[in-house]
């Protein structure tokens, strides 16, 4: 029998672990600007095309390479970072397998431009699939600058599976924001299709977050610092009242080198227990340095993963120096007691001054067993008139007759309001049907027995399908902001939001996109006007931060999902006779009334047969 196991070619050999370091464009980008950190560059420049698909650029203006390292580095286990096993356990570069150039080169055409330091002319390759196509001397400037072209082009099953360009660019973006944050002193240019997306300057720690993620961000940082024998924690936190309900502006850093955490995640929001809501997570910027012998980086292919010695130990600290800069920079929240509305009382004037008192005007001829005996007194017909007014203003789509009671509003009128807090019906309901408990369930006899329905769920149901129903005709009102909130937001939230503003527009929102990231939300669908249209659109962009932004269907049913759950009447709110009523006839005007669109239980009943058997003995 013949035998069976070879060895594999080198190209496939590079595929595979192409698989492993080499995920989506945002990899390359990744393992290239850490090449050139450890080259010694201090000024490195990305171009970016179509998401990475069809270009990566990295230009950077360190050592260079010689024509046989430039040849050397696309070889798989060549690295000029280590030498001998021990390394592994004191490595201080940001990359040392010796994988990341073979790899990118088995997936992709790459073109290299390097030239050392000192020397008149450069080198040139040309790489594809793994195959050296040309190599050459090239007049080039010192440094280096890859060219990473049609990524996966040989891979279809790969490129098949990579995700929206939006969604792609996300990722690179990220990448660049940790390494930009780990590297304060690199000089960082990104630029997307010619467009920029940051140009950093060499700075400090703070004005590399502020320049990352907006100046809004820069009231919010407090320093935190602590040095022991283990590990010394430096960096900012972001104060509590300034907390989101979404991740983002999270990171950690050991070393130089990004790294997640979960169990150091613990350990900040330990930290801050009892002073945010549940839902809030701060924002955290927290550099750690520790001896490169107490912890392992090559535990994963992307060495974000790391494992300390002193695992417990570091957690103690991180969250004691994190409490004691809540407690030094007094970031406790704090009463501050609602001004609006109260009486501002005059200071008592001092000797000399002379003042009147108020005079009261009083209507001589009023004579209360009277109608109209008197300029603008009410007649029945004004009272009554006033009171229907009142009434509309309460409960839109309802209208109150003479008798005092609830009619039915035209169906045009009808799609002007539905969907509200303040719930219409679209056809006539008994008023005395209906009892809420705990301002969180609507209770109503059925023939069976007792009917319960979560107000909550029901509501977000009604508005989901309006939501949905609005897509399909594209003809959702859009009530304008007299003062248009603005949102700053950074790179990769501005790039959701950018692949949303079409679907969000058929919803009726108006975002006017201006430069810096900065976008104004002119106008919010009718529906939700009486909600802060701020939050609102924070709220969906947080929903797709770690989704891909992919198909239209999806987006649109994510969307009209959120929006229904941000905006449905909240557990709490009491709710009149009318008001339970209409969202009782809307619900059940609903598809799919048995359940939220989050798939949580709506209705349920309390059988007579059950009720019957409390009272037995």
């Amino acid at each position: 029998m013949s035998d069976v196991i070879h060895l594999l070619p080198d190209s496939v050999a590079n595929q595979i672990a192409a698989g492993e370091v080499i995920q989506r464009p945002a990899s390359v980008v990744k393992e290239l600007v850490e090449n050139a950190i450890d080259a010694g560059g201090d000024t490195v420049t990305i171009h970016v095309k179509d998401a990475g698909r069809t270009l990566i650029q990295v230009i950077d203006n360190g050592k260079g390479m010689s024509p046989t390292d430039a040849r050397m580095a696309f070889e798989r286990h060549a690295t000029s970072k280590i030498r001998e096993a021990n390394d592994l356990f004191s490595v201080r570069t940001m990359g040392f397998r010796g994988e990341a150039l073979a790899s990118v080169a088995s997936v992709a055409e790459v073109e290299l431009r390097t030239r050392q330091q000192g020397e008149e002319l450069g080198t040139f390759m040309h790489i594809l699939g793994s195959v050296l196509q040309k190599q050459q001397t090239d007049h080039c400037p010192e440094g280096s600058n890859f060219a990473v072209k049609n990524l996966f082009f040989n891979v279809p099953a790969r490129r098949k599976f990579l995700k929206s360009n939006s969604y792609e660019l996300k990722n690179i973006i990220t990448e660049v924001q940790r390494i930009s944050l780990a590297n304060p002193g690199l000089a960082i240019s990104f630029f997307h299709n010619q467009s920029p997306v940051y140009e950093l300057p060499s700075e400090n720690v703070r004005k590399r977050i502020v320049g990352l993620f907006g100046k809004a961000i820069n009231q919010s940082l407090t320093p935190v610092e602590a040095e022991t024998s283990l590990v010394k924690v430096s960096g900012f936190i972001g104060q509590p009242k300034f907390a989101k309900k979404s991740f983002g502006e999270q990171f950690f850093f050991v070393n130089g080198r990004f790294m997640k955490h979960p169990f150091f995640h613990k350990a900040v929001m330990n930290a801050f227990e009892r002073i945010l809501p549940p839902d809030a997570i701060p924002s955290y910027f927290l550099f750690l340095e520790v001896d490169p012998a107490t912890i392992d980086i090559n535990i994963h292919p992307t060495k974000t993963e790391i494992k300390f010695e002193d695992e417990q130990a570091i957690w103690h600290i991180l969250s004691a120096c994190i409490r004691e800069a809540i407690g030094k920079y007094n970031l406790m929240p704090t009463i501050d007691f609602d001004q609006r509305g109260s009486i501002d009382i005059p200071i008592p004037p001092g000797k000399g001054s002379s003042f009147s008192p108020p005079e009261v005007e009083i209507n001589r001829y009023y004579n209360p067993f009277k109608q109209e005996s008197y300029p603008g007194a009410w007649t029945d017909s004004g009272r009554n008139h006033n009171q229907a007014g009142q009434w509309e203003k309460l409960y839109p789509g309802t209208e109150r007759n003479s008798d005092g009671e609830t009619g039915r509003r035209g169906d045009e009128e009808t799609e002007n309001w539905q969907g509200t807090h303040s719930l219409g019906s679209e056809q006539e309901y008994q008023t005395t049907n209906f009892m809420q408990v705990k301002n969180r369930y609507i209770l109503t006899p059925v023939k069976s027995g007792i009917m319960l329905i979560d107000q909550r769920e029901a509501h977000a149901r009604i508005l989901y399908e309006n939501f949905m129903q609005n897509f399909s005709t594209h003809l959702a009102a859009s009530q304008r902001q007299l003062f248009p909130p603005v949102l700053e937001l950074n790179a990769a939230d501005a790039e959701i939001l950018n692949a949303l503003r079409e679907e969000l527009h058929h919803l009726g929102f108006e975002i006017r996109p201006e430069a810096d990231h900065h976008f104004y939300i002119d106008g919010t669908p009718g529906v939700l006007s009486h909600l802060d249209a701020k939050d609102l659109v924070e709220s969906v962009i947080a929903s797709f931060q770690f989704r891909p932004v992919d198909l239209m269907e999806e987006i649109k049913s994510q969307l009209a999902l959120v929006l229904a759950q941000s905006s449905s009447v909240n557990y709490g709110v009491s709710l009149k006779q009318e008001e339970m009523g209409a969202l009782f006839n809307q619900l059940f005007a609903c598809h799919s009334p048995g359940f939220s669109p989050a798939g949580k239980k709506i209705i349920s009943i309390i059988a007579l047969t059950d009720i019957e058997n409390l009272f037995k003995d």
